[in-house]
């Protein structure tokens, strides 16, 4: 192996971003509207969903900012402290997807590995962070690789039916009693005629959880649609708490299952929206603890980095069999 196969790898991990604080919401939704202004109904909407979930002060961003420095001391621990270099970039936020590629070049990385924080594959989410953060590297003459899905990797699957054990036994509900909503985020439908993986990989990861967890009692929903005026995937989990309450269902352990922190959709559209209307239907709803910087869940994001960037290993020994 030369000396440039043991340079430091670096390590993007990308999410969706949030704003730093109140005074930012407005700049981000206007990134997310593709450079178009909220109008102020939009902007007020929007505003006050996070006073709602944060009182004034803006923990949200610390989420990611821990989970890439546990990620960091996880490969430090597996592979070595310097084998691997983690940087942030972020969708809709600074440092964007593009700064942190930048970054690495500035700090003569010469082969990176990106990983988004959510487990299962979308071209219109997973896929468009690679799309960027490949684009970006090839500007920078950064050699990239991509973790495309770990939703069913053991220890992440482990880690979540520790969840639901621990969630049904925080209410005092038997896993024959209450019933276990796994959820993500919807997306555009027309996805289903791209013959987009996304659905069915939720329904794996849900269906591994389930088992792992002994659940027999489950359901899969969708949320946080967004107000596009197209069809997005559902139903929605207010429609399918509504059919719930209808069945006699008397408690629900909400499983955010494309969901790996704490963040607007979890804090506000479930513990807030979610629980409000459940309660309205006589219905009991919790949750259960998100992933966050969760050992096993670092363990999970490591192995599948450290899987990819085996693939340059691979390609160079395969290049050096054929004289390349």
């Amino acid at each position: 192996m030369s000396v440039s196969d043991q340079a430091p790898i670096g390590v993007l991990v990308m999410s969706y971003g949030t704003p730093e604080s109140l005074e930012g919401v407005e700049a981000y939704y206007t990134h997310i509207r593709r450079g178009h202004p909220p109008t102020d109904e939009q902007l007020e909407d929007l505003t006050s969903r996070y006073r709602a979930i944060v009182g004034g002060v803006f923990p949200l961003r610390e989420n990611t900012n821990r989970q890439v420095e546990a990620l960091q001391r996880r490969l430090d621990e597996l592979a070595g402290q310097g084998r691997y270099v983690c940087y942030q970039g972020l969708k809709h936020a600074a440092p964007f997807i593009e700064d942190g590629i930048e970054a690495m070049s500035r700090d003569g990385i010469e082969r990176a590995v990106g990983i988004v924080l959510t487990p299962q594959y979308s071209s219109m989410s997973v896929g468009g962070y690679l799309k960027r953060a490949r684009e970006a590297a090839e500007r920078h003459n950064v050699a990239f690789a991509g973790v495309e899905k770990y939703h069913l990797h053991p220890v992440l699957i482990e880690a979540l039916a520790e969840r639901v054990t621990a969630g049904l036994d925080k209410a005092g509900v038997s896993a024959d009693d209450g019933l276990v909503l796994f959820s993500a985020h919807s997306l555009p439908a027309r996805i289903l005629e791209m013959n987009d993986p996304y659905q069915d990989q939720l329904l794996e990861t849900s269906k591994a959880v389930a088992e792992a967890a002994g659940i027999s009692r489950w359901q899969f929903t969708w949320q946080s649609a967004g107000q596009t005026g197209q069809p997005w995937l559902g139903p929605d989990i207010v429609e399918t708490l509504n059919g719930l309450a209808k069945e006699n269902v008397k408690f629900v352990l909400v499983t955010p299952v494309g969901f790996v922190s704490d963040h607007l959709e979890v804090l506000y559209d479930i513990d807030i929206e979610a629980k409000r209307h459940a309660s309205e239907l006589g219905l009991a709803l919790d949750r259960i603890q998100m992933l966050n910087d969760d050992p096993k869940y670092m363990q999970a994001l490591a192995d599948s980095v450290i899987g990819a960037a085996g693939r340059y290993d691979e390609k160079a020994d395969a290049a050096g069999a054929s004289g390349v």
